[in-house]
């Protein structure tokens, strides 16, 4: 007989899925959401903006790109969701936004209700270390174009921001400092060159690196560092001019983003040590320093660029907050570019 269950569609284990996670999602909730008994839409009370004199809303959709395949050969699915959190919501905090809610979507070869469970618990934790709720989500079947073991991951997150408290560009002049927020790692960047590396040089995900103290997968899926709630701290202490996300292009191509045409930002390699996640794979791949450059955060995940005067406050406050960081570099006149000096 004919039926979707035939077609590899389980319409049964998508319900339990659900109800497995139902659990974990509510670990992330805030006061403004709303309950929806119908199930197909997420409700957020708005009304909570009135606080402010000139609201935007600031939106951020992103994946976790190939990361996903590594999670799945090691069967280790409950920190992924908290990566792609991670790539959401610190992109919306370079504008100075406050992350507010977030969705989710999880397409898989075949719905197996235990291992979306532990993705979308990811997804939740990620959202409360970044202080916005998940207000919904969905998660696709497709037999046939994916294998049972595959899924792919992403989402989509709403701040808001106050107007006249945007971060940009236009704030950031000639003698301000350059500061740098740790990475937890490779965070979800450049994982395509991570598993060619892999390949190539034969390296066992199950080998243990003595330089890392752990085994090679457990080093890879170390989830991303959330930067959200930090980044708000600092901003409401310290005159911030901008920030800058170091995902996909590395260090000097986000940070670019974030300058004028009329400056550009000198920094210091000497200034930190590049942890050795990227020093052992550079080696393995025999990668160049310029492809690590522009492919890997090499340490630095967040960037952010204040007053000269502001920098000892800013770095105290981080270092409060369990965030290790440093000066990275100056602002100086130039045209836009951000360089090693």
């Amino acid at each position: 007989m004919t039926s979707y269950a035939a077609a590899g569609v389980d319409i049964e284990a998508g319900d339990r899925a659900v109800e497995l996670m139902k659990s974990k999602v509510a670990r992330s909730r805030r006061p403004e959401v709303v309950d929806d008994a119908s199930g197909f839409a997420g409700l957020f009370d708005v009304s909570a903006l009135l606080k402010y004199r000139r609201p935007l809303l600031a939106t951020s959709t992103d994946g976790v790109g190939t990361k996903v395949m590594l999670a799945s050969r090691l069967g280790k699915h409950d920190t992924i969701g908290i990566d792609l959190v991670g790539m959401v919501v610190d992109d919306l905090v370079v504008c100075g936004a406050e992350p507010l809610f977030m969705t989710d979507y999880i397409a898989c070869g075949k719905v197996v209700p235990e291992r979306v469970a532990e993705i979308v618990g990811g997804v939740a934790e990620g959202c409360r270390q970044a202080g916005c709720a998940l207000v919904g989500g969905e998660t696709a079947e497709h037999p046939g174009a994916m294998g049972p073991d595959d899924y792919d991951l992403a989402g989509a997150g709403t701040g808001v921001v106050e107007a006249d408290e945007l971060l940009g560009p236009n704030r950031v002049r000639a003698g301000d400092v350059v500061l740098a927020m740790a990475s937890s790692g490779v965070h979800s960047n450049g994982y395509s060159l991570v598993r060619h590396i892999i390949k190539t040089a034969g390296l066992g995900l199950e080998s243990q690196i003595p330089e890392f103290g752990r085994t090679l997968g457990e080093e890879l899926l170390e989830p991303t560092r959330i930067y959200s709630l930090d980044c708000l701290a600092l901003t409401r202490h310290v005159p911030v001019r901008a920030y800058a996300h170091i995902t996909g292009g590395g260090l000097t191509a986000n940070l670019a983003r974030s300058l004028p045409g009329s400056v550009d930002a000198v920094l210091d390699r000497s200034s930190w040590t590049v942890p050795p996640v990227f020093t052992v794979l550079g080696e393995a791949g025999k990668v160049p320093r310029a492809e690590l450059d522009k492919t890997f955060n090499l340490g630095v995940g967040m960037a952010a660029i204040v007053p000269a005067e502001d920098a000892d406050r800013a770095l105290e406050l981080l270092a409060t907050r369990g965030v290790p960081s440093w000066v990275l570099g100056e602002i100086v006149p130039g045209t836009g570019e951000a360089r090693y000096r």
